[in-house]
């Protein structure tokens, strides 16, 4: 190259760079050693590109772990279409979320799972062809129709009981409640009662950890509740009461700690409940969506401190990578650490 051809233009400019001998040196996992799971997920934080960002996160969470700072997540619903429903269960199950904001769809799609299975498809699988034979997509992961056939059954149950309650208490449910009620029917439904334990939703109620949903209506539950209003007119959902709820749980916390998967309503309805403490002391995103269409669920942790949303000094990431394979790896690390200190 030209510059190093003209010596006297590389020495003069090589005087002015500054020592890099206190940053990490990039280095990947030495396989020719005897493999340990705990210094393959530290050594993320030299991996460069989003693995150090992994890494970072990783480090963030086994603190909140282990400081038992109160953790709130929120996901879209196609992580519950995916095997990452199995790890938020783990993480409600063992009570290591203090609340949960998330979608209709995820609500649906966890009781759909207590009664049949997901299934893993392609991509590349021709529309037409799904729809002719009875099968939505999404992503590579099949959904026979028929499983909505059982959650209307599900959700025939659910909505009576919970018109009951709102006669018997002259109060409508808000979500969190009507998730509530959700996750204690799992338990006893003839449909879903033999897996109830697989699910996220069984587990809040049980460990009385509330399910925040502000969009319960976009999707089936949307569907049926109009059926169901067409001869209740009174029956409604209070959309409204969880705001409040959120933000003094959230008000009471000395400090609190947000995990994203995903974007979306859940994503903004978690950060915006966080404003009125000035923010959540740490912070940890993991998406695929990008910052340049201005769109919220791409919008970094610094657009969120604009907003009061996060604090100036919080300890936050932002890992851009599939979350069924950055969220396994985060629980993993934390559930490593559990079972070498049990």
């Amino acid at each position: 190259m030209w510059i190093w051809k003209n010596k006297n233009y590389a020495e003069r400019n090589l005087k002015n760079y500054i020592s890099l001998d206190g940053f990490p040196k990039i280095q990947g996992y030495n396989l020719d050693k005897e493999f340990d799971f705990k210094e393959f997920i530290e050594n993320y934080k030299t991996m460069g590109f989003q693995g150090s960002n992994l890494g970072i996160a990783i480090s963030i969470f086994q603190d909140l772990v282990e400081k038992k700072v109160p953790i709130f997540i929120s996901f879209t619903g196609n992580m519950i279409s995916s095997g990452n429903r199995e790890l938020i269960t783990y993480l409600v199950k063992n009570k290591l979320v203090k609340g949960i904001v998330t979608t209709g769809a995820a609500i649906e799609e966890d009781i759909i799972k207590c009664i049949k299975p997901f299934h893993l498809g392609s991509f590349e699988a021709k529309g037409s062809f799904l729809s002719e034979n009875s099968i939505g997509r999404i992503g590579n992961i099949f959904v026979p129709f028929d499983r909505y056939f059982y959650l209307e059954k599900f959700l025939n149950e659910l909505f009576p009981a919970l018109y009951q309650k709102q006669k018997e208490n002259n109060k409508i449910l808000s979500t969190s409640e009507v998730a509530k009620e959700a996750g204690l029917l799992i338990e006893k439904n003839e449909h879903t009662s033999e897996k109830y334990s697989e699910s996220f939703l069984y587990w809040a109620s049980k460990n009385n950890i509330p399910v925040f949903c502000p969009g319960i209506t976009d999707g089936a539950i949307g569907d049926i509740s109009v059926f169901f209003k067409n001869n209740n007119k009174d029956f409604a959902i209070d959309i409204t009461e969880d705001n409040k709820k959120l933000t003094s749980l959230l008000m009471n916390q000395e400090e609190a700690a947000s995990i994203i998967l995903g974007g979306g309503i859940s994503k903004h309805f978690l950060l915006n409940a966080a404003i009125f403490r000035d923010g959540f002391d740490y912070s940890i995103y993991l998406t695929t969506s990008a910052e340049f269409d201005g769109s919220d669920s791409g919008g970094n942790q610094e657009e969120a401190i604009s907003w009061s949303k996060i604090k100036p000094d919080a300890q936050r990431v932002k890992v851009v990578a599939d979350a069924t394979i950055t969220f396994p790896l985060l629980i993993s690390s934390i559930i490593y650490n559990r079972k070498l200190n049990a």
